[in-house]
């Protein structure tokens, strides 16, 4: 049977620079769609990107809702664009204060923003608000990238009991170190979400870096793959003592073993 799969990218060419990551954001949802899967793609509506030329426009009846994080509301609006030459249609999330007006990661001076950790959670939150809304129920769900490493937690805990996710598996790829500065102190306070609680992160610094962020990750992924040329051993040796499924860099001809993957987890 075909799999539903829902891609969590951080960044996807040819709306951001390409990068590693960015170039399988884009590969890896058309080869997975040319294996027979129905996909579903989102990414950040990071401030760089060019909505005219990418010709991105608001989804008005998937927009409108608010996300309380430290609690303040955040307003979420969806936007989508299809990437030219595929058959892939791609949603951004978007909002005023966390996106339009910044660059990616880091700012003009090459600072990471102080508020990265809040800028994850509401994309991660926006990503699973807006797929209950489409009313798709995926089989899987893949994340790329650190702005997307708290979905498993999510998935596994805030929303396991919701229809769209009981029985969802996540897979999470790996990838080197884009973050020059932890998370913050509040990562913890601000992250708490529903069943999403203090009691869950007992077990982590309370200065979430990179590497802790992706150990989360690992914590509640069903599998987990060596995507990027510069995973830290660490973490991967992380993910074997810990059991979950690892499936190390298969080069280019990536689109078999990750399907491959998939079914193994699905079992």
């Amino acid at each position: 049977m075909a799999k539903k799969v829902l891609f969590i990218n951080q960044e996807i060419s040819p709306y951001v620079p390409d990068s590693e990551l960015s170039l399988m954001g884009r590969n890896l949802p058309q080869a997975i769609q040319e294996k027979g899967c129905e996909i579903r793609t989102f990414m950040p509506k990071w401030g760089n990107i060019n909505e005219r030329r990418g010709q991105l426009h608001e989804v008005i009846r998937l927009s409108g809702m608010n996300i309380i994080i430290n609690e303040t509301d955040h307003p979420l609006i969806i936007k989508v664009a299809s990437i030219p030459t595929s058959r892939i249609q791609v949603y951004f999330i978007d909002n005023d204060d966390y996106f339009t007006k910044r660059l990616m990661a880091q700012d003009e001076n090459g600072d990471d923003y102080a508020d990265n950790g809040e800028r994850a959670i509401f994309f991660t939150r926006g990503v699973l608000e807006t797929v209950k809304k489409l009313r798709w129920t995926p089989d899987i769900i893949h994340c790329q990238g650190w702005m997307s490493a708290i979905t498993p937690f999510y998935v596994k805990t805030a929303y396991h009991d919701e229809p769209s996710f009981a029985d969802t598996k996540v897979v999470t790829s790996l990838y080197g170190n884009s973050l020059k500065s932890p998370l913050g102190e509040d990562f913890k306070k601000f992250v708490e979400f529903k069943d999403a609680n203090a009691e869950c992160l007992a077990k982590y610094k309370d200065n979430f870096d990179f590497n802790e962020l992706t150990k989360l990750a690992i914590d509640y992924s069903d599998g987990v793959i060596e995507a990027g040329k510069d995973v830290d051993p660490e973490l991967l040796d992380y993910a074997t003592a810990h059991n979950i499924p690892l499936l190390k860099n298969p080069g280019e001809d990536f689109a078999g073993p990750y399907t491959d993957l998939y079914e193994e987890i699905c079992k």
